[in-house]
């Protein structure tokens, strides 16, 4: 287990439910506002989730596809929105059977490099499904939306991706786990989109070839009936044992504050980046 997991104090938010109907880009700015104050040391090193209804997150290279407009408008038929991220990586599904878990560590008193934030959330995970820890690999997962050096997945089937976001000496390190439903119906729905967007177009960057089969969800790797809030549930525990003290609460009015500067900040921004061209 990563020594970073082991404290007196983690802050636990719990948004699986009450964001589910609003934009993630309220989840970002949640984050970008975690960042700040947990790096300033004016938070507890915090973990928080979230979930929300169908939406796919574009990564700032997807928004240079020369068809996005036409690739967003085959999304909205398929009553999927899209928004634009400020963190890394490419395009990915949420909807109601993903959870989404964000670690907020501050390394103003000790630097963490990028794959030690990596590491703090493969070690998390191994630890929320002990069933499974020691089939959990993280790779690059060819073929699969959002590819990356940390691809969670098992038998070579991926179900997780992980991303960072570093702002004022915080660092949010973000993964999308799809628990429920289908993985490949998923990765389908991507690679419509790239499809559509792409034409078969020559670009500068190599956006990903999807194979949507080499992407399944935690429910049927482990063929179990698992569901996002018995990981919740799970995630509660696992901080219980973690820390000497857990503090479930919410921002409060100061904190707000704060989170309205950033929200403003990152709604701008996606309609500035989603501006039809």
């Amino acid at each position: 287990m990563h020594p970073l997991l082991k404290r007196d104090t983690w802050r636990f938010i719990d948004q699986s439910i009450t964001m589910k109907s609003r934009t993630p880009l309220e989840s970002f700015a949640m984050d970008d506002t975690l960042c700040q104050l947990v790096g300033q040391l004016q938070s507890s090193a915090t973990v928080r989730t979230w979930v929300h209804d169908n939406t796919v997150v574009l990564g700032i290279q997807d928004h240079r596809l020369p068809f996005v407009q036409e690739g967003i408008q085959l999304l909205n038929e398929q009553d999927y929105q899209a928004i634009v991220r400020n963190s890394g990586g490419l395009a990915v599904v949420l909807d109601s059977g993903v959870l989404n878990i964000s670690i907020i560590l501050s390394e103003q008193q000790e630097a963490i490099n990028i794959n030690e934030g990596y590491d703090v959330m493969v070690d998390l995970i191994k630890l929320l499904f002990p069933e499974a820890c020691d089939k959990i690999e993280a790779y690059e997962i060819i073929g699969s939306y959002c590819p990356g050096s940390y691809d969670l997945s098992i038998g070579g089937k991926k179900f997780a991706g992980v991303s960072q976001r570093r702002l004022r000496q915080g660092i949010a390190v973000q993964i999308y786990l799809c628990i429920e439903g289908s993985g490949s119906e998923r990765a389908k729905l991507v690679k419509d989109f790239y499809d559509v967007s792409l034409k078969e177009e020559e670009t500068k960057f190599a956006f990903p070839k999807i194979r949507p089969e080499v992407m399944a969800s935690l429910s049927e790797l482990l063929n179990m009936p698992l569901t996002v809030q018995d990981t919740v549930f799970r995630l509660q525990a696992v901080l219980k044992q973690l820390s000497n003290q857990n503090m479930v609460q919410s921002l409060n009015e100061e904190e707000l504050e704060l989170y309205t500067f950033y929200l403003k900040r990152v709604l701008e921004r996606n309609e500035k980046m989603l501006a039809k061209k």
